[in-house]
């Protein structure tokens, strides 16, 4: 279950289900509340499509102050497409700058991990029994890879996570009603498994629709997480350019929307 919420001024989606732990804080950020003008009018957090420097930590200041996140407490990543993961322990340092990755784990309280897209996947995991938290971005390179479920494998890895113990929310992204792809990009997904579920080929010649949600929640089934512990908006981001960047609607003129996740200090609240 999602539903939509604000905090000052900005609207975001939360998952029903994750709001019941009672344990962290969590949102997908629409592009409402920010100072950025056309045509990254809104709560824009991108820092390399060309909006102004100041705009943009006028929107990162009143995400902060929104959701109550520490001074340097905020996260965010140099994604690359890839599928590296950086953990950040709870006893370790926080990362200088941007770690080069598309994926962040961790144990410590107070830390907010966030994920910037404009069409491209933003993936959260809490293993609610060891209170760990994960946040990624999974644009199709990175389905491609498998970073859904190299997430559940790390957590297992370095916090001896159960698959049964995982909740995993899917955030807006583009759907399958808008996400037309060439030949390069249905090569790298073709020899996956079960392509056919989330490929579905065009009238037009060498082009496929995709869903990428559904690749990703394949994925993660995959790793072992049960599908009642797996849950979509189901939300495309092309198709509510009033709520949502989107690259593919804006023709590549799109600002970035945020979304968040951060574990309570001092436990439940």
């Amino acid at each position: 279950m999602f539903r939509f919420a604000r905090r000052g001024t900005i609207k975001y989606l939360e998952s029903g289900e994750l709001s019941a732990l009672g344990f962290l804080t969590h949102a997908f950020c629409t592009r409402r509340g920010g100072v950025s003008r056309a045509p990254y009018d809104g709560l824009n957090v991108g820092d390399l499509v060309g909006d102004r420097e100041g705009n943009l930590l006028q929107n990162l200041n009143r995400v902060k102050e929104a959701f109550a996140i520490p001074d340097g407490g905020l996260i965010l990543m140099r994604q690359v497409h890839g599928d590296r993961i950086h953990m950040i322990d709870e006893d370790g340092p926080l990362p200088e700058g941007l770690p080069e990755c598309d994926g962040l784990i961790t144990d410590r309280p107070g830390v907010a991990l966030g994920i910037r897209t404009a069409d491209c996947v933003p993936l959260f995991f809490v293993d609610r029994t060891r209170r760990v938290i994960g946040a990624a971005h999974a644009g199709w390179r990175g389905t491609a890879l498998g970073i859904a479920a190299r997430m559940v494998a790390a957590l297992a890895e370095r916090f001896s996570s159960r698959p049964e113990d995982i909740l995993t929310v899917i955030g807006p992204a583009i759907g399958p009603c808008c996400y037309q792809v060439d030949a390069p990009v249905f090569e790298a997904f073709s020899a996956i498994p079960g392509a056919g579920r989330f490929l579905r080929p065009c009238r037009e010649k060498g082009r496929w629709m995709v869903d990428l949600a559904l690749a990703n929640r394949l994925q993660i089934r995959e790793a072992g997480v049960a599908s009642e512990n797996i849950y979509a908006s189901d939300l495309c981001t092309a198709c509510r350019p009033n709520l949502f960047f989107s690259h593919r609607a804006a023709g590549g003129r799109a600002g970035r929307q945020i979304s968040l996740i951060m574990l309570s200090e001092g436990g439940m609240h």
